[in-house]
């Protein structure tokens, strides 16, 4: 029997591949089927243990048969060059319809050469989406496949490491090239249920399936290496569902430090609160006005922003304004200008706050850091996120800006706004479009930062575009009420 079968159904072809994850071998005879001008519906393809194993039939209709042979004139084969590399992943994929929808593009590129550039096509997306979960499987091996060492018989072997691993598709072979420059001078296997790869040092050798239990389940250095995850874990940095999105609870099963992640997740709040009191500077009696509150501000040098050549920004507006606004920190042209939200994010806010019949200058704008956290590109400034440590430093001062203008309500824009009002990192996508309590009686509300509309485009940021504007109606109608009561 050989290696690949065409097998013939009155006119269809069946094509069965040995190899699950054979790109060259499906490319051959992919092209040589378009050569004999052989429509997809006209072609089943197969691979070892799916429904359609060829190698399982009996009878007279398992012998080989040759395709027919094109003509002399036939125009070569095309495939462009991103069909090729996105084909390359796709054959990785689990799904046992890859090859037919490989196959019904190839098909189709013949036709129309520019198929691969139209986003809308529901071939395409389908590729793209099976290509996505090869990458994001491949990667999920390199980051979360544990080796443990395993005693061995033979001193002079040397110490050996075994990791286990499960991964969703076919990525074990285009995944060995990674493991072997990552641990060229350790000896190593990795066994997977879809087989096994062991590295001595110099040759790299394919073994069957295993099973769990052929892994052992733990050494003695994952004593010392949870005692180190525990000490670098920061709670100020929690995002439990980003965490769980990039490292999925499936994974954690095979990781030594997954056993302490719930007790962390649990205590997480209790340990940033610390951090917030700890990070709290008290900079000594509170100012009794926004301008001696101003002069201070100006000579702050308590956390490392304050240390850069930038000046800070204090907040504008009414003084007893009803609403205050707060952002993140100020941009290059707020603190080149000495005033807060004048840049391109002030510009999208005001005409969001227009729309929504909310006065600016009736409101009070300030940002949580006051100094703007940058970093040189040449003669550039380019901007560079506060740290949460930056942040609650800087909660004194925005404190005191509360205490004296006394608002009613609070709107934060973005994450870091609303950290340094409620004292912990919150979701602001759970958060938005509902009040939050304050300790002072004022209402909190939530809602991105407009610089955050400033990085999206086309689709994704006509939608945040609508939030947005939903967020600040919903403000602006809570607000009539405050000011009508």
């Amino acid at each position: 029997m050989t290696a690949l079968q065409h097998l013939a159904v009155g006119r269809h072809y069946a094509v069965h591949l040995p190899e699950p994850d054979d790109f060259d071998l499906w490319r051959e005879r992919a092209r040589a089927l378009v050569e004999a001008d052989v429509p997809p519906d006209r072609v089943a393809w197969s691979e070892p243990g799916g429904a359609g194993d060829l190698f399982a039939l009996e009878g007279p209709a398992n012998a080989a048969l040759r395709l027919p042979v094109p003509p002399r004139d036939r125009p070569p084969v095309r495939a462009s060059r991103r069909f090729v590399e996105l084909a390359k992943s796709v054959v990785l994929h689990s799904d046992p319809g890859r090859f037919a929808l490989l196959y019904r593009l190839l098909w189709r590129l013949q036709r129309s050469p520019r198929i691969m550039e139209d986003k809308a096509d529901l071939d395409v997306r389908r590729a793209e989406d099976l290509a996505k979960a090869v990458r994001r499987d491949i990667h999920k091996m390199r980051a979360f496949a544990r080796f443990r060492l395993v005693e061995s018989d033979e001193a002079e072997a040397g110490e050996h490491y075994v990791a286990w691993f499960e991964p969703e598709h076919h990525i074990l072979r285009a995944n060995a090239g990674f493991f072997v420059r990552r641990f060229a001078t350790m000896r190593w296997s990795i066994l997977t249920p879809r087989g096994c790869l062991h590295w001595n040092g110099e040759v790299l050798e394919e073994g069957p399936p295993a099973q769990r239990g052929d892994a052992p389940a733990g050494d003695p250095a994952e004593d010392l290496w949870r005692t180190y995850y525990a000490s670098i874990f920061n709670p100020a940095r929690l995002k439990i569902g980003a965490m769980v999105k990039e490292m999925p609870r499936k994974y954690w099963k095979n990781m030594p430090e997954a056993v302490l992640i719930p007790e962390l997740i649990a205590g997480a709040q209790a340990r940033e609160a610390r951090m917030v009191t700890s990070g709290s500077l008290d900079f000594g009696p509170r100012p009794a006005t926004l301008a001696a509150l101003g002069e201070g501000l100006h000579a702050c040098r308590a956390c490392p922003i304050g240390a850069l050549e930038s000046r800070a920004v204090m907040g504008e507006g009414a003084h007893d304004a009803t609403l205050m606004i707060v952002g993140e920190q100020p941009g290059d042209q707020e603190d080149l200008a000495g005033r807060p939200f004048v840049g391109p994010a002030g510009q999208v806010l005001d005409r969001h706050l227009a729309q929504a019949g909310i006065d600016r200058g009736s409101a009070y704008l300030t940002n949580a850091a006051k100094h703007f956290k940058y970093v040189m590109k040449g003669k550039r400034r380019l901007h560079q996120s506060p740290a949460a440590k930056e942040i609650d430093t800087c909660r004194w001062w925005l404190e005191n800006e509360r205490a004296l203008v006394r608002p009613r309500m609070v709107l934060a824009l973005g994450a870091s706004a609303a950290r340094s009002l409620l004292g912990r990192t919150v979701s602001v996508g759970r958060e938005r479009g509902r009040a939050i309590p304050l300790e002072d009686g004022s209402e909190l509300w939530l809602t991105v930062h407009p610089s955050y509309l400033l990085r999206l485009e086309g689709e994704a940021q006509a939608e945040q575009e609508r939030l947005f504007a939903r967020d600040l109606a919903q403000v602006a109608a809570r607000l009539a009420e405050l000011e009508g009561a």
